[in-house]
């Protein structure tokens, strides 16, 4: 699997990093005060990651609302709000849809529409999603539409700790008309240590008729030795972190985002070879005073006080 080799690639370099940016926000204020003695008081949202590469996420806010967030290549995410609730996440710009490391050349365009369940709970997600392709050659070629497809996503919870337990998303192309029909799908299954995810499931498969038959790819994501500080993704809204792990097919390497500590080693397995061997990967964090996480996986955090 392309994900897994890259990201190994990735990570293996990630505790050599030590540098930290020095940002400011557009009034030229510092994103994050780095006083070992004082640090960043009082509220703060997250306002950017950097990499020694630049800026990957722009947070941008509406009062306390999240409501876009600026990614590589300009892709651009609008979140829209019924009451303080998410129900609508529109994304334009460029995925790595299969994981290699590297932007699509291929723009996507999705919506989502967010249902929720009588507890106030994310229970569905709907998404129409189209993808263009520009051909090459000169003069340079418009963007046509190279394939559409629908979704449903299923969420479902632990009826202990009300946690999330499962993603069950189902796909199919859409061609037009009255006659569509769910072809694909997968499942991605969250176990925790305390409040933390410990590991995450994602089975890949195909639709029988209404039959999920058995999965055809299987991987295993584990994150180990947390920290008991705090991680960065609690400042972004839960809803907005779900539609970060279901934006590409498998993204669960991403599933420590909905931890609020920091997992300092991550193994990687594909279940469905031989022998499945796990990789095992670590990395340092650091902090500021108030034990924010500021820099981790090759990633800098910079906050801005709320």
């Amino acid at each position: 699997m392309k994900r897994l080799f890259y990201f190994v690639l990735l990570i293996a370099g990630l505790s050599s990093v030590n540098s930290c940016k020095d940002l400011t926000n557009e009034e030229g204020d510092p994103l994050l005060d780095l006083n070992p003695n004082t640090g960043l008081v009082g509220p703060r949202a997250l306002s950017r990651e950097v990499t020694d590469a630049g800026t990957i996420a722009e947070y941008q806010y509406s009062g306390l609302l999240l409501t876009k967030v600026l990614t590589e290549k300009g892709s651009v995410t609008q979140i829209e709000y019924s009451g303080d609730k998410i129900s609508k996440v529109t994304f334009n710009g460029y995925l790595d849809s299969d994981g290699d490391g590297v932007l699509d050349t291929d723009s996507t365009s999705y919506t989502q529409q967010y249902t929720y369940g009588n507890l106030g709970k994310l229970t569905l997600i709907s998404e129409n999603r189209t993808v263009y392709r520009k051909a090459s050659g000169t003069p340079p070629q418009p963007w046509v539409v190279f394939s559409k497809t629908k979704s449903i996503y299923t969420l479902t919870y632990s009826s202990t700790t009300g946690k999330l337990a499962t993603i069950l998303k189902k796909d199919g192309p859409d061609a037009g008309g009255s006659s569509f029909a769910y072809t694909d799908y997968s499942r991605a299954t969250f176990s925790y240590l305390g409040d933390n995810v410990s590991s995450t499931l994602k089975e890949i498969g195909v639709i029988n008729g209404s039959t999920l038959n058995a999965p055809t790819e299987k991987y295993n994501f584990e994150f180990l030795n947390y920290d008991s500080n705090i991680n960065a993704y609690t400042l972004l809204p839960f809803e907005y972190k779900v539609s970060v792990l279901i934006s590409t097919e498998i993204n669960d390497d991403r599933s420590l985002i909905l931890s609020p500590n920091n997992p300092k080693r991550v193994s990687i397995t594909d279940l469905m070879v031989p022998i499945p061997t796990p990789v095992v990967f670590s990395t340092n964090y650091r902090y500021d005073p108030q034990t924010y996480v500021t820099q981790g996986f090759m990633v800098n955090y910079f906050y801005k006080p709320m």
